[in-house]
């Protein structure tokens, strides 16, 4: 336990420390853990193989810790030195009886326990004993003094932020309406513009067309011109009638 506590560190400040996980290092007893940790929040020592806890130093920060799949059978005052504690796994340890626990009773804030897949577990009226013996206590194994599980009780407490005007809930409510409301005037102000556009009248299209290149255009204008001199040149061919009539009324 020893080198893995100190590859774990890194060569960091044991007092800068704030999680430690010893998992799966083998050992029968706390070793190389000090008092030094007196930042750490975190420990997880699970399938340690720990048979006493004899040792365990003060840790005055620590809030969770883990002890699932050991060898533990008794010596929980070992813990009493951890104010904060509000976590505590023992699932998979070897306690059979609820005197083996009742050290705990001292940990003040302590929320959480886990005892599954221990003996104890399957006494008679275990849950009621348990509750009564840590008054702190709000889960056991999972769930309340009226069988609610954690995870439901936290979902209905996030409905019920919901539906009772959590400020946070509504502000984001708002926003929410506020972005809907400019999307809508942005659909509106693309649909004027294509009504718009389709209203244009025809002559305003054609107004600035520029007729260079085009084929058809260039043909029609000169049919146009053609018909100009036709008419040109049959009233010339009236003119020159009517000038000649009037040189031989002179002869």
């Amino acid at each position: 336990m020893e080198k893995r506590i100190e590859l774990e560190k890194r060569g960091r400040n044991p007092a800068k420390i704030t999680e430690l996980i010893l998992d799966n290092c083998k050992s029968t007893s706390i070793v190389g853990l000090t008092e030094e940790f007196e930042n750490l929040e975190t420990l997880s020592l699970i399938n340690v193989g720990l048979t006493s806890l004899k040792g365990f130093p003060t840790l005055p920060s620590l809030r969770k810790l883990e002890l699932s799949d050991n060898r533990i059978q008794g010596g929980l005052n070992a813990l009493t030195c951890l104010p904060k504690l509000s976590y505590l796994n023992l699932s998979g340890n070897r306690i059979k009886d609820i005197e083996t626990l009742e050290p705990l009773k001292d940990l003040k804030s302590l929320v959480t326990l886990d005892l599954f897949n221990c003996e104890v577990s399957m006494l008679e009226n275990y849950r009621e004993k348990m509750f009564a013996l840590i008054p702190s206590l709000v889960y056991l194994d999972g769930f309340d003094r009226e069988d609610n599980s954690e995870v439901e009780e936290e979902g209905e407490e996030e409905e019920e932020g919901v539906l009772d005007g959590d400020p946070e809930q509504e502000d984001l409510g708002e926003e929410e309406e506020e972005i809907d409301d400019i999307n809508e005037e942005e659909v509106e102000e693309e649909e004027e513009e294509d009504e718009d556009e389709e209203d244009v009248p025809l002559d305003a299209l054609y107004k600035d067309y520029n007729p260079d290149g085009d084929d058809d255009y260039e043909a029609a204008e000169g049919e146009e011109e053609d018909d100009d001199l036709v008419e040109e040149e049959e009233e010339g061919g009236e003119n020159r009638g009517q000038k000649r009539k009037l040189e031989e009324g002179e002869d």
